[in-house]
């Protein structure tokens, strides 16, 4: 049973403050009033924050425990258990502290007589505005069941989706961090000993050594300028972050890049396509599904095209009309979109489309990954060439003039 904690006056105008125990924070606020205490703050022990940072990233409710907690629910359901009785059965057995606490903070609000698309939507830090919308719609429809079935795939699909990328950069990442290191200690401890030997026989030392021991002194004896100039790097990007000219000068600008640029306008079709096939399929209107989606798609570049969308809809203008005057949709997208508008089915032509362009992306990435390894092998094995390089010139050249 959830502890409530509250603070009041009783009705001499005493201050109290204590805890109890209750069902729900009715419950507590009914219990409160039988012992005549007015409380001006009563909150659960579930539904305190996480103190300290490590703990708030620690407790974070990560995308594959929001997918199994859905399809969970919508198991219940399909079984017929009422919605109150299937939180509470999940909260009872949930061991993740976070998602344990958020489910506590659900049934609360339930109990309060909140329909589950509100209570969910005073958790925004976990439950996306597509989320509820979906959510609010099964409500309606009375097909809350189906309607959490398919948010549980399309969060599976999307948690899978992540996965396959963050497994294609971990070993390139691993490669430029491990080869950044070495070259690194190699620059700041092992050349400064090598060539200074030839250094205090005053020799003439090749262009390519100075230059070496040159960034070999920077790296020793500026490392606080360069850690303080990245800082300054960081924080001047946070605060032109905080512009949204900046911001969309960005995304137009990641768009551009010569092999990035294909890969972030893919997902971004990807992303497009699912979450509008996946609301307008659990009954969520054209225009609030469009709206959505367009917070759901980061790139600005496309949100503001989904904006002028969404207007000339208004205005009684076809979607893939509007879309095919944009470079950012290809063909392939709006001729399928205008089929679907066509037929009534663009449901099913999104749900296409999405499923290609995820294709499309995975083996883009895959392709771009197997171009990229042996390309971070080569550099470092230049990087490390150039270094022996430059040690061993200046050998040569003495061992010249012994001779």
């Amino acid at each position: 049973m959830p502890t409530f904690r509250y603070k009041g006056y009783r009705t001499n105008g005493q201050e109290t403050n204590g805890t109890l125990e209750a069902d729900s924070l009715r419950t507590a606020r009914e219990q409160l009033r039988q012992q005549e205490i007015m409380p001006s703050e009563l909150t659960s022990d579930e539904t305190q924050p996480p103190r300290g940072i490590v703990q708030r990233f620690r407790r974070r409710i990560q995308v594959a425990q929001l997918s199994l907690f859905t399809r969970r629910l919508a198991t219940l359901l399909t079984a017929n258990v009422p919605i109150h009785e299937a939180l509470t059965a999940l909260h009872e057995q949930e061991q993740h502290p976070e998602l344990r606490s958020l489910l506590g903070r659900i049934r609360s609000r339930l109990s309060e007589g909140a329909p589950l698309a509100r209570a969910l939507a005073d958790e925004p830090q976990v439950f996306r505005p597509s989320y509820v919308a979906m959510v609010a719609a099964g409500e309606a429809s009375g097909a809350l069941d189906s309607v959490l079935e398919r948010l549980a795939d399309f969060l599976e699909r999307q948690e899978e989706l992540r996965r396959t990328v963050t497994g294609a950069l971990a070993y390139p990442l691993l490669m430029a961090v491990v080869g950044s290191g070495v070259m690194i200690f190699l620059l700041a401890f092992v050349i400064p000993k090598i060539t200074g030997v030839f250094a205090d026989n005053r020799t003439a030392l090749p262009l390519l050594t100075v230059a070496l021991l040159t960034i070999s002194s920077l790296l020793r004896k500026g490392w606080w300028l360069l850690l303080l100039g990245g800082g300054g790097l960081l924080y001047g990007y946070g605060r032109l972050a905080r512009r949204e000219s900046f911001l969309a000068a960005r995304d137009r600008w990641l768009l551009k890049l010569p092999l990035a640029g294909g890969l972030v306008q893919t997902l971004a079709l990807a992303r497009f396509a699912r979450i509008l096939s996946l609301m307008l399929g659990s009954g969520v209107p054209l225009l609030r599904a469009l709206e959505i989606s367009s917070e759901a798609v980061v790139n600005r570049s496309f949100r503001a095209v989904l904006a002028e969308a969404r207007s000339a809809v208004v205005e009684g203008s076809s979607l893939s009309s509007v879309l095919s005057r944009s470079t950012l949709f290809p063909p392939l997208l709006t001729h399928l979109i205008a089929v679907g508008e066509r037929s009534g089915t663009l449901e099913a032509s999104l749900e296409t489309a999405g499923q290609s362009f995820e294709r499309e992306f995975t083996a883009a990435t895959g392709r771009l990954m197997a171009l990229l390894e042996p390309l971070l092998v080569l550099a470092m094995g230049l990087a490390v060439g150039l270094v022996v390089i430059a040690v061993l010139l200046p050998i040569f050249e003495l061992n010249q003039l012994i001779r």
